[in-house]
């Protein structure tokens, strides 16, 4: 099975994860993406935001976040009152996936495989391990399965407050999934302000939970889900 795991350097420091993660070729998506992009925000961060993938955009930028579902994540930061430079933005999987329309000039966005996801989980755990988040915010299924497992459904456990053993070293950081930025956009208009509404509601959750929340493990009691669970093609 294909994985970046040679590509992660024994280090828990961010820049040279990154530099690192410029490089990797441990699954075939590298080959048609412009480059690779990594998470980028606050390194001490104690919210840690988990996307899909990047997106065309994204892909172009080397940036999470900066198309049209980060402008909107940011409109939802915003009235959820959090600021984005205190988070730490990142995917699930670092490079752009995409097929191309009949005339091959526009980038359609195509969802990773489950292969593609655990080829790149090595590089969610390094990056959990370096930030040590006190919660993480999964961003749609894609993110929710990348560390939950791929019988995770975010619409049956979105906005509880879960955990995961052995994600990270001495940390068992609160998990918290929603739907993704993009779902929000891509929804019927009569229901777009209601979707929106909840994801501000899921942020304000998780938000409040870094408050409440010691990075030792001590977080309540919420539902525990086996981390080592794989993601099976």
């Amino acid at each position: 099975m294909s994985s970046a795991a040679a590509f992660v350097p024994a280090t828990r420091e961010l820049t040279e994860l990154a530099d690192a993660a410029r490089r990797c070729k441990g699954c075939p998506l590298y080959r048609d993406a412009t480059q690779t992009v990594f998470g980028s925000g606050s390194t001490s961060a104690r919210m840690m935001l988990i996307g899909e993938q990047p997106g065309d955009q994204e892909d172009r930028a080397g940036t999470p976040f900066v198309g049209p579902a980060g402008r909107l994540l940011d409109k939802a930061l915003a009235a959820a009152e959090i600021d984005r430079a205190d988070l730490y933005l990142t995917n699930a999987v670092k490079h752009f996936k995409f097929t191309t329309d009949e005339r091959g000039k526009r980038r359609i966005h195509k969802t990773p495989s489950r292969t593609e996801v655990e080829a790149c989980r090595p590089w969610i755990l390094a990056e959990l391990d370096s930030v040590a988040p006190e919660v993480v915010v999964l961003l749609g299924a894609t993110a929710a399965k990348s560390l939950l497992g791929n019988d995770l459904r975010v619409s049956r456990h979105r906005g509880e407050i879960l955990h995961a053993t052995g994600l990270v070293p001495g940390g068992d950081p609160a998990l918290i999934a929603t739907i993704h930025p993009s779902a929000v956009l891509r929804g019927p208009s009569e229901t777009r302000e209601a979707a929106f509404d909840g994801l501000v509601a899921d942020l304000r959750t998780a938000y409040a939970t870094t408050r409440t929340v010691r990075n030792d493990g001590s977080a309540g009691s919420g539902t525990f889900i086996p981390a080592a669970r794989p993601v099976r093609k």
